[in-house]
């Protein structure tokens, strides 16, 4: 009997073990997939904001609330079971899918610069609601669509990463960086639009520091609101170029890749002092360029086949 109870105990510290081996592979695949998303994570952390703008201070975090919610549904229930389809079923369509969304976030950044170079917007004209309800519903059912492909994104870069694990920790791991990203983006985009609110309530402190910290906060946002713009439609260039740069290395089309590789490389050993920052940083430009010249052609097509059409 003391020999069974031994040999039983030790069955489950073997059992733990391994769990917890399982969990520590979860957790860097989950590190890893997550960094590789970053670039669209930035994007998403970008857009946000703009659902709540002109909305009553007092539903700025319910309205967040409600999107992250429908985020995490878009995610868990949708994406990550189409995902582990996909990945037992047909894995040979992850890249391709992958160079369509690539392709997609490419056409967004350079539209955005089109955009800012001439001065024109063009954004779908919406029935004027005065009904509060209505307007807040209209705004989270616009953030959680955008959410979807952004999502949708996040969840094929996370995938394409996992290659060679099994099917229970593909969806573990999915589930980890959706739950993780998902909370990050929204606690982020929560803070930056009270930013403004903390600011004016220590502006009006009896405290001259406070009153100081409380000026300057409400003086950033506008400034902030700007740079995260900035730096999503970047993020769209560089990330959607970096996939479409891997993706036609895996179908065989390695000259682009590879002249970025070498570039980066060259450039890096130039400066072994800061190597690993230098091969990213000129990686990165190399995956913009890339992304740059996709997303031009796309919008070039795109209003040319609008002014087509509305010339007929």
């Amino acid at each position: 009997m003391p020999g069974g109870l031994v040999a039983l105990l030790d069955d489950i510290a073997a059992l733990a073990k391994l769990a917890g081996a399982s969990l520590d592979d979860v957790a860097g695949a989950a590190g890893r997939a997550g960094t590789k998303a970053a670039g669209v994570v930035i994007d998403d952390t970008a857009v946000t904001p703009r659902y709540v703008t002109g909305l009553s201070p007092d539903r700025e975090l319910p309205i967040i609330g409600k999107i992250a919610l429908g985020s995490l549904r878009n995610k868990l229930l949708f994406l990550l079971p189409a995902a582990l389809l996909l990945s037992a079923f047909a894995p040979w369509a992850i890249t391709p899918i992958l160079m369509v969304g690539g392709a997609y976030l490419c056409f967004e950044g350079a539209e955005k610069v089109w955009e800012a170079l001439s001065g024109q917007h063009h954004e779908a004209e919406v029935a004027e609601i005065t009904d509060p309800v209505e307007l807040e519903k209209r705004q989270v059912s616009g953030a959680v669509r955008t959410d979807f492909i952004l999502s949708g994104e996040i969840m094929a870069i996370a995938l394409s990463d996992l290659e060679g694990e099994t099917l229970v920790t593909q969806g573990a791991v999915l589930a980890v960086v959706g739950i993780a990203i998902t909370i990050g983006v929204y606690g982020v985009v929560a803070l930056i639009v009270k930013m403004d609110d903390v600011g004016l309530r220590l502006a009006k402190s009896g405290s001259s520091a406070a009153q100081t910290i409380g000026r300057g906060l409400v003086a950033a946002m506008p400034k902030l609101l700007k740079a995260l713009s900035i730096i999503g439609t970047a993020a769209m260039i560089w990330v959607g170029g970096g996939i479409i740069s891997h993706g036609l290395e895996v179908f065989g089309l390695g000259a682009i890749p590879h002249t970025i590789e070498h570039v980066a490389e060259g450039a890096a050993n130039a400066v072994p002092v800061a190597h690993g920052v230098v091969h990213w940083i000129v990686g990165a430009i190399g995956a913009a360029i890339v992304g740059g010249i996709v997303g031009g052609v796309i919008v070039a097509i795109h209003h040319a086949v609008a002014k087509a059409r509305g010339a007929h």
